[in-house]
């Protein structure tokens, strides 16, 4: 059985990732364009930019950040360069979980053993994950207060998803979704709702176990909503959409950010953690899905229901203390306002006016003005 190491982070240190389409210019469909764009990044910011399942998309890094403020300017300064490279090759990023009308059956995998292995392995359950998330790290100094935190985190994720959803659209229609995109990701064996877990020990049982039987490759292949990483020592949330914007993305990541430290302080203060049944929080899951910001959600303190924007309101105030200490006080609040403005809506309220879904594409370029962040 390997050992997995579990790198000690003193302070909740900050890494995103954020997976972005690559589209055409002028048709707006899906490219498969990974290796022109690779070929033409300034040096400075090639190790940040990485290729992805599918030719048509790649996906950001930030360097290991202290605050989201520090976040913010990394990201910057990738998307600067690589927007110069990417418009010089006749391609615009898309900020979106799945794209408005370019099929799956006609991407291009990228040319890499694993991912060939991986499709190999799933056969089309891989292949149709032409889905885009975001992804934020928080540090933590275990393996076990990582497993422990990924636990007491399970109940916020349907409200993550809320926040994020902009996914509306697969193959061409309205799917009455707000993130179809988690129900994508949802058909792989191991993504979705993480299994409950007692400790790191079992954590690593578990993931040798999966590699010993041949039922994944290597770890790389749990897509768990949320999961430790050994090799970053972080919590890593995985739960959400890729945002509409920049400053979305900002804002979910100083969410995550004291959520994460509020959670590891009430576990070393020793906290009792409240039962809560796991069908309430795939239920919260599915409502999340189905109606993004507009969903109710079910509290697992009185079980009685709440919109997004009370939910939302209520955790904001809550860490506020955490936001101070973290100086994320500004993104922290700016979760406020993420109910009426998610991705989803604004892809729904364009396909509603134009009736035209290169029009969605279209307009949400035009809209997504990220150097205003």
């Amino acid at each position: 059985m390997s050992a997995l190491k579990f790198t000690r982070n003193e302070s909740p240190t900050v890494g995103v990732e954020i997976e972005l389409q690559l589209v055409d210019a002028e048709s707006f469909a899906l490219k498969s364009a990974i290796d022109e764009v690779l070929a033409n990044l300034p040096e400075d910011i090639a190790a940040q930019v990485k290729p992805e399942l599918m030719q048509c998309y790649l996906e950001i890094n930030t360097k290991v950040c202290h605050t989201v403020a520090d976040a913010r300017d990394d990201l910057r300064h990738v998307l600067e360069s690589l927007e110069q490279a990417t418009d010089q090759l006749g391609l615009k990023l898309f900020w979106a979980a799945t794209h408005p009308f370019s099929s799956w059956r006609d991407q291009d995998i990228t040319v890499n053993d694993r991912y060939f292995r991986l499709v190999e392995l799933m056969q089309d359950v891989a292949r149709r994950l032409v889905t885009f998330g975001l992804h934020v790290h928080v540090g933590v100094e275990s393996g076990d207060k990582a497993v422990m935190v990924c636990e007491r985190m399970l109940r916020y994720l349907p409200l993550l998803l809320s926040l994020s959803s902009n996914s509306p659209f697969w193959e061409g229609r309205n799917t009455g979704l707000h993130s179809n995109r988690s129900k994508i990701m949802e058909g792989l064996p191991t993504a979705g709702l993480p299994s409950q877990l007692r400790n790191w020990s079992e954590y690593v049982w578990l993931v040798n176990h999966l590699v010993d039987t041949g039922f994944i490759n290597s770890i790389r292949e749990i897509w768990w909503d949320i999961r430790p990483h050994h090799n970053f020592g972080t919590v890593e949330t995985r739960v959400c959409d890729v945002p509409a914007n920049l400053e979305q993305v900002l804002a979910i990541t100083a969410l995550v950010q004291c959520m994460v430290q509020a959670i590891s302080e009430e576990i070393e203060d020793g906290t009792y953690q409240s039962e809560y049944h796991p069908m309430m929080i795939r239920q919260n899951k599915w409502r999340a899905t189905r109606f993004g910001a507009g969903a109710r959600l079910v509290s697992s303190d009185d079980y009685k229901q709440y919109s997004v924007q009370e939910r939302a309101d209520r955790l904001i105030d809550l860490l506020l203390p955490t936001a101070h200490r973290l100086d994320c006080v500004n993104e922290l609040q700016a979760v406020s306002n993420l109910p009426s403005n998610t991705g989803a809506q604004q892809q729904l309220d364009i396909f509603e006016k134009t009736g035209s879904k290169q029009e969605v594409v279209r307009q949400m370029l035009e809209n997504n003005d990220w150097r205003a962040s």
